[in-house]
């Protein structure tokens, strides 16, 4: 079984990744554009696909911080919806899953 603090540097080395991800994105996405028609239509397709991939990177941030806070107020691996224990099997894939599997499957 890993240990909380294991867990707990696990999602801030996540926590960092995305940062740094969502600034390169940030970057990326205040570039100027092209003057092109063409190239401009294809530059506006890559740009949503950025804009997508912040938006991910942010929700999953959320989702760290909020793990993150339940390990400050020792209730991390516990199910924030029924209480039960979370599986170390399903938090080794998932560190910052607020639920059990049964509640995940129902949400």
């Amino acid at each position: 079984m890993t240990k909380i603090e294991d867990r707990k540097a696990a999602l801030l080395n996540r926590l960092s990744e995305l940062d740094n991800r969502l600034h390169e994105i940030e970057s990326e996405l205040d570039e100027p554009h092209t003057q092109d028609w063409d190239d401009a239509a294809i530059e506006r397709e890559g740009e949503e696909v950025l804009e997508h991939l912040g938006m991910a990177g942010q929700d999953e941030i959320r989702s760290i911080r909020a793990a993150l806070k339940r390990i400050r107020e020792g209730e991390y691996g516990f199910c924030t919806q029924c209480g039960a224990e979370i599986s170390a099997d399903r938090l080794d894939v998932l560190p910052a899953t607020p639920f059990c599997k049964t509640c995940a499957v129902a949400h």
